[in-house]
Order: C-alpha cells, then sequence, then structure tokens
C-alpha cells in the first residue's frame, strides 16, 4: 500500500523464516513512515495530516495538565517493582476502576489482571498461549487490521477471515458463519480453530454487539471449546450519535458483567483493556488481560510478560489516574461530549461533499466511508483499474498520499468491498476540515 522506497534485502539471506515474514511486512507498512512526517500548520506544513491512525487527541492537554501534577516516581519505580505484570498498586486501580465503570458480574480482583504494555501485546500473549502453531482464530470482516500481525506474525497462529456477505456483522445471524468458518478449516485442514476475537465496541464500524449476538457467540465457543476473546478498548468511548436519530442503537456491555453460567466455562472467558484509546493516552503503552476463570493463564504469564513489562513511568501514572475518581468521572463525560461533537462535525462534512459512510455508529473514534463511489462519480469513464478488485483501493490510498493525507486503508481491514477506508474523527475540528479539503482534492 502506497509508494515505497526501493530497499536492498541482502542481509535477508541470514534471516529466519520468521524473520523473512517480519520483513515482508515491515516493507508494506508505511503507517510509521507516515507519523514521522506529521502536518503542523507552522513547524511542517507539508507533512502528512492523518485522519487514519486511532488516536484521540481531543482531551490531550487536560490530561497532560493531571499529568504534570501527579507524576510521583519513588525508587521502586526504577526497579522491577512487583514483577513483570504489573505492579500490585496499578493492578489494584485498574481492578478498581473496571469494577466502578464495567459492572462486572463477579468483582474484578487484581489477581484477575495481567498487566502489558498495551493491548497488541495482551492479544499475542493470549494467541501464543491458547493457540498453537498453525491452528486457528476467528476473527469476522471487516477487522482492526493490526489483530492480524498481533495473532499470527511471532505465535504462528491463523487468522481465519470470516466473510460476511451481506449479513450485519453484529447480528445474532452472523454466528452461523463463524460457526461454517470453523468447520471448513477443521475438515480441510484438520487443525483446531482454538478461539474467537470479537472487538466491542467494534473497530472500525463503531458499533455495541447486541447481547442476543453475544450469547450465541458464547454458546458457539462452548460447543467447540474455544477461547472468547473481548478487545472492550473502546469500552468507555461511547458517545451520543446527534444525526441518526432513526436508528435504534446496541449499548455496550461487558463480558465482565454476564452471568456466564450456562453460556460457556468461565476459564474460556477473557476481556482486554488499556488506557489507549478512552484516555487518549497511546503512548503511555498500558493494556490489561482481565480473565476470572484461568488461573494457569496467569502463571504461564511470569515468563511471557518479562517482554510486555510496563515501564515504572507508566506503571505511576496510569495507577494516579486510575484511582482517581473524581478525575476519571469528569473526563469520562467530558470525552464523550467532545467525540458526539466531532462525529457530527465530520459527518456534515461528509454529507455536503456527497461521500456515503456507514451510519449507526455510537462508539469509538472512526466512521468507515465508501471513497471509491466517490472517485468513480467524478471519474466515470475513467476508473483507470478494475473497480471490483484490491487494486482499487490500493490506487485510491495511494492518491490520498500524493495529497498528504493519512486514511486507513479498508482492504487491510478486511473489508469486503472495495473502496471502503476508516476515517477516524477524534480531532479538533480544524484538522478535520483540513483532511476532507485534502480528501476531496484526491479523489476529484
Amino acid at each position: 500500500m502506497g509508494s515505497i522506497s526501493p530497499i536492498s534485502f541482502k542481509s535477508s539471506k541470514s534471516f529466519s523464516k520468521r524473520g523473512q515474514n517480519a520483513l515482508d511486512l515491515g516493507a508494506k507498512r508505511i503507517t510509521w513512515d507516515i507519523i514521522s512526517d506529521m502536518w503542523h500548520p507552522l513547524k511542517n506544513p507539508s507533512g502528512y495530516l492523518s485522519v487514519g491512525m486511532a488516536e484521540n487527541t481531543l482531551l490531550h492537554s487536560e490530561l497532560l495538565e493531571y499529568i504534570h501534577a501527579n507524576l510521583h516516581l519513588s525508587a521502586e519505580h526504577l526497579t522491577y517493582n512487583n514483577g513483570s505484570m504489573g505492579s500490585n498498586a496499578l493492578r489494584k486501580a485498574v481492578s478498581h476502576f473496571l469494577n466502578r465503570h464495567f459492572n462486572p458480574f463477579r468483582p474484578v480482583e487484581p489477581a484477575h489482571v495481567l498487566m502489558t504494555n498495551g493491548c497488541s501485546s495482551a492479544i499475542e500473549h493470549l494467541s501464543w498461549t491458547f493457540v498453537n502453531p498453525g491452528e486457528a482464530v476467528l476473527l469476522s470482516r471487516p477487522y482492526y487490521s493490526t489483530f492480524i500481525a498481533d495473532i499470527c506474525l511471532r505465535p504462528e497462529a491463523v487468522v481465519i477471515p470470516v466473510e460476511m456477505g451481506g449479513v450485519d456483522p453484529l447480528c445474532p445471524e452472523a454466528v452461523d458463519l463463524y460457526e461454517k468458518a470453523a468447520s471448513d478449516f477443521e475438515e480441510r485442514t484438520r487443525k483446531r480453530v482454538r478461539a474467537v476475537i470479537l472487538c466491542n465496541p467494534h473497530n472500525p464500524l463503531g458499533r455495541c454487539y447486541p447481547r442476543a449476538t453475544v450469547d450465541r457467540l458464547m454458546r458457539l465457543c462452548q460447543s467447540r471449546q474455544m477461547h472468547l476473546i473481548s478487545d472492550e478498548i473502546y469500552a468507555l468511548s461511547v458517545w451520543e450519535n446527534r444525526v441518526d436519530k432513526d436508528i435504534p442503537f446496541a449499548q455496550f456491555e461487558s463480558l465482565l458483567s454476564r452471568d456466564t453460567m450456562g453460556l460457556i466455562d468461565p476459564h474460556l472467558v477473557h476481556v482486554l483493556w488499556g488506557i489507549s484509546k478512552d484516555f487518549g493516552a497511546n503512548g503511555l503503552r498500558v493494556g490489561a488481560v482481565i480473565s476470572q476463570g484461568n488461573p494457569e493463564l496467569h502463571i504461564a504469564q511470569k515468563c511471557l510478560s518479562l517482554y510486555s513489562f510496563v515501564s515504572g513511568l507508566s506503571d505511576q501514572i496510569t495507577t494516579s489516574i486510575l484511582e482517581n475518581d473524581a478525575f476519571t468521572d469528569r473526563y469520562i463525560q467530558v470525552n464523550r461530549e467532545k467525540l458526539s461533537e466531532s462525529h457530527e462535525f465530520l459527518v456534515s462534512l461528509l454529507n455536503k461533499h456527497g461521500i456515503q459512510y456507514s451510519r449507526g455508529c455510537n462508539a469509538g473514534f472512526f466512521v468507515w466511508v465508501n471513497l471509491g463511489k466517490k472517485y468513480l462519480e467524478a471519474h466515470p469513464t475513467h476508473p483507470r483499474v478494475d473497480v471490483q478488485g484490491p487494486d482499487f483501493t490500493d490506487m485510491l490510498f495511494q492518491l490520498l498520499l500524493d495529497n498528504k493525507v493519512y486514511v486507513a486503508h479498508g482492504t487491510a481491514y478486511g473489508s469486503e468491498n472495495p473502496g471502503w477506508f476508516r476515517m477516524v474523527f477524534a480531532h479538533p475540528l480544524p484538522w478535520l476540515e483540513e483532511a476532507i479539503l485534502r480528501i476531496i482534492r484526491a479523489i476529484q
């Protein structure tokens, strides 16, 4: 995706197979190159303007003010502290926070919590622990793109992208497609499907799973003894959709809040959360696995978690934030208000310019947009490539980059239809306005 400067790979002859796989993927991944050259109206006016990276910049000033006033390191934070699974203070603060905001059926205890340096590390640990190389994990399309590397690159598991066709990926009937995908894979390969991952609220669709769908997924996982991993990193970024008032919205319901008796064995249920999204703090690198019925998992992580150790600095900052109820309550409320405002503004621009988007989102930071349709309307006789193939989305992506705007590539997110992109709106309004101007310039 995108133009990449020629790279000499002479040294790759000495790489392992895993190293070669990483080299091949790294040569295609230009995201880090883009965000190393980000637009600033004064400091870098020729840089890229990003509405593709899932970052929430709306409350950075407020969060920084709190951090500067509450950063108090001790000698413990310069040591290994209480070990690589998170300090006692951090796990206590996380369990306290989750018990206040996730309405758990069984109160979360510090012993249920494993801390990692971000949720990508958490997913990789679970894949490494539960899935043998060549065995599979089910992931419905569209999906968060980095799930693929998290599950596959180092654990060497296989992702089965569950084809949805015309079925709503979040509806109860979609679970039948999960079951078919699992049966087809096991019959074809004679290897097991070990887990299902769902992102709730959904990334990139920005919606919450209805209870009926989650219930059916739990029953499916129970019947096939698959782990159910619920990534709830956007749990508290649920907001009022002021535009689509005619659409009923499913409300967020954490898997922790459910009584799973008669649905699934507790040792198969695992929830992920972190401060990257709900607190706009991707850079602190703090995530958590909450597994209440699988003590063996926590024992296994005593050696694995060395590779995902949360820094002492991030440990102390996050502890201070999550144990301060007054600050977190206010922060979550204001964040929801600002997300609602930014969504309304972006949608008004999309409507103004006649860009199709998927309606009905009320969570996360993104709108799923069809830039391919707008391009074809502007160029009805000159599509240049097969508009039904992935090259069409590649071409659009390059046009956007040429105009210095980064929007997340729909094909990388498992889109079953060409021309779709994920657009992030958790930015100040002038940022969004400039992004739309560049998008329109690119496709027209």
